[in-house]
């Protein structure tokens, strides 16, 4: 039974259909809903560690989400941003770490040698995952 939701976003198209989805689920079931987004670090090694957004685009990211389940009447809405090298290792251990017993993303449109080169958030989180995931479309 899913009694805490953790839905990741990046602000794209293809993941607020993950976020309409985890808010309906959300408010149709009574339970919490954390929005998350992961502002992934790059460099490092020998240079300096730059993530990928300002904290203005983390926080209108965040914002807009929460707006889309604030809307759907979800009753207890968490804004979590978190900083990692790596997207699905940070979903999966917050989601792990704190309790939540299903994780909501979204998947893009990649195919063959893209798919391949840039892999997916998506797949890397519902293969490491303790607990149930729902990829929406």
């Amino acid at each position: 039974m899913t009694t805490k939701i953790l839905c990741a976003t990046d602000g794209t198209v293809h993941s607020q259909h993950a976020v309409e989805l985890a808010a309906t689920l959300a408010s149709r079931l009574g339970v919490p809903l954390a929005i998350c987004t992961v502002n992934v670090a790059r460099g490092g090694a020998r240079g300096p560690l730059i993530l990928s957004m300002d904290d203005a685009k983390v926080k209108k990211i965040l914002d807009a989400a929460a707006g889309i389940a604030r809307a759907a009447n979800v009753k207890t809405v968490e804004e979590v941003s978190l900083k990692a090298r790596e997207a699905a290792a940070a979903i999966v251990q917050y989601a792990e770490d704190n309790g939540y017993d299903h994780i909501i993303c979204g998947t893009g449109d990649k195919h063959g040698v893209s798919r391949l080169m840039l892999g997916s958030v998506a797949a890397d989180v519902a293969s490491r995952a303790h607990c149930t995931v729902t990829v929406a479309r």
